[in-house]
């Protein structure tokens, strides 16, 4: 897609000179409960598959947001990173005290290369069990629980028999839909799954999980948290209407809000008033059976009431709506509408992908705002102009405005509108070559900034195809 092609799509006829730029409410402060931010302008959670297989921070990592944080944004919100202590692949952690080493000198990397401008945020995650896929044989013989309803089916047969039996006729049409979903998905535990000890200590575990994770945060340097109720993982399930656990955590709105309600006082309680503490959470799950707005609205106005210091609101991307993965990978809650809807393509439909889900953030602001809150909005999803942003806020949509694929297309652009130089913008063209990359878990970069030359390879992705880092600007 060329550059004139994108101008059809999202015109920007011209851009803010520096002293329209000074007086863009996108460029004024704000507070977020005890914390300013010298600008309204946001960079979401981007998890880039940098970190090591134990979760530490590496050099990629801090050239990764030292590359963001160039472009002096309010605020960077830093990936998705486990509260648990346990093996998830590339993925940032700080499920314990060995990680804060790590994650003080990503803090300090941000600050430095911002000179003190940028507010740094770090998403807590936690995530449950999810297999990859295998082959149709070895489920039958290895993976499928038999229970008693399989044994009914077949009488006379012990459990071996059965699994034979099921794999010589390689036919799911005998098993149940929980079954067949992980014969063809791969096993996923939910948070309903209340059979199994550990889900069904959800309530009483996650807390304190939380709230430790929170106190590594702020030992590190980091100006605040960004609680993940959001899409397809363990918190943002317990918001769910599929949540219809009968232990008081799920059912009716006011049970499921319970669980998040109780790890916000357990952060708050052990980090203070005076530390900043947000969450995301989706405005629309898009699935059926799932969370609406309606649903947003009464939990953003139950967060403000309990002290939340923002919200973040953004949509769908959950897991049972996923397209069914290649054998040996796993499900990719990113891959079927609502994660089409989280991360809407150029070619989404004739809406196209801009600005699609700030009513979301609008009617959250509102609903807040009508129960005599000032808890701050972040709105995102296929942000790309200033005057765009600009709308948003004039509008009282949100109070912040958030870009994640445009930041990393060009992480200067901020400071390059803020100079008067917006016709320097590298605009993304929204196809999603990132995202594609974040499917396969590959190293992400930015199909516009990889078509440029590096002479140094230690900043090559793996492959030794793509560049780890955007460009530098000689601003």
């Amino acid at each position: 897609m060329s550059d004139k092609r994108l101008a059809r799509l999202l015109p920007i006829a011209r851009w803010p000179t520096a002293d329209e730029a000074a007086r863009l409410r996108w460029f004024s402060p704000v507070r977020l409960g005890p914390l300013e931010l010298a600008a309204r302008t946001w960079i979401p959670a981007m998890v880039p598959w940098r970190a090591t297989d134990d979760g530490f921070v590496t050099p990629e990592v801090l050239g990764w947001y030292r590359r963001f944080a160039e472009g002096r944004p309010g605020a960077i919100v830093v990936e998705a990173t486990g509260i648990r202590d346990v093996p998830s692949g590339p993925l940032l952690r700080i499920g314990h005290d060995r990680f804060v080493e790590g994650l003080a000198r990503l803090a300090r990397e941000v600050k430095d290369a911002s000179g003190g401008a940028t507010r740094l945020f770090i998403q807590l995650i936690d995530f449950l069990a999810i297999k990859r896929r295998v082959e149709p044989e070895r489920f039958f013989r290895r993976f499928l629980v038999i229970d008693d309803a399989l044994r009914a089916r077949f009488p006379g047969l012990d459990d071996d028999a059965i699994r034979e039996d099921l794999t010589l006729r390689a036919d799911d049409a005998l098993l149940d839909p929980r079954q067949r979903e992980s014969l063809r998905m791969g096993y996923r535990e939910r948070v309903t799954d209340v059979h199994l000890p550990h889900v069904r200590d959800l309530p009483r575990t996650l807390p304190p999980l939380f709230a430790d994770a929170a106190a590594r945060a702020k030992e590190a340097g980091f100006d605040g948290v960004e609680l993940h109720y959001a899409h397809a993982y363990t918190m943002a399930s317990f918001l769910s209407r599929l949540n219809t656990r009968a232990d008081g955590y799920g059912g009716p709105r006011e049970h499921r809000v319970r669980l998040p309600l109780e790890v916000h006082a357990a952060v708050r309680a052990r980090v203070g008033d005076g530390y900043c503490v947000g969450a995301r959470l989706l405005g629309d799950e898009v699935v059926e059976g799932g969370s609406r707005v309606d649903d947003a609205t009464y939990f953003a106005v139950r967060f403000a009431e309990a002290g939340i210091d923002f919200l973040s609101v953004s949509k769908g991307g959950k897991f049972e709506d996923a397209k069914p993965p290649k054998v040996g990978e796993a499900a990719y809650p990113y891959t079927g509408p609502s994660g089409h809807e989280c991360m809407p393509h150029v070619k989404i439909d004739a809406r196209g992908p801009f600005g699609r889900n700030v009513p979301l953030a609008a009617a959250v602001r509102r609903a807040v705002r009508d129960a005599g809150h000032d808890t701050p909005v972040v709105a995102a999803g296929g942000i790309a102009s200033p005057w765009q942003a600009e709308a948003i806020l004039e509008a009282g949509d949100a109070d912040l405005v958030a870009a994640a694929r445009q930041s990393l297309c060009d992480p200067d652009w901020f400071e390059k509108i803020r100079l008067g130089r917006g016709d320097e913008v590298r605009r993304c063209f929204f196809t999603n070559y990132c995202e594609a990359l974040d499917q396969a878990h590959k190293e992400v970069t930015c199909q516009r900034w990889d078509r440029e030359a590096l002479d140094d390879a230690s900043m090559r992705s793996r492959d030794g195809k793509r560049r780890l880092i955007a460009p530098p600007w000689r601003g």
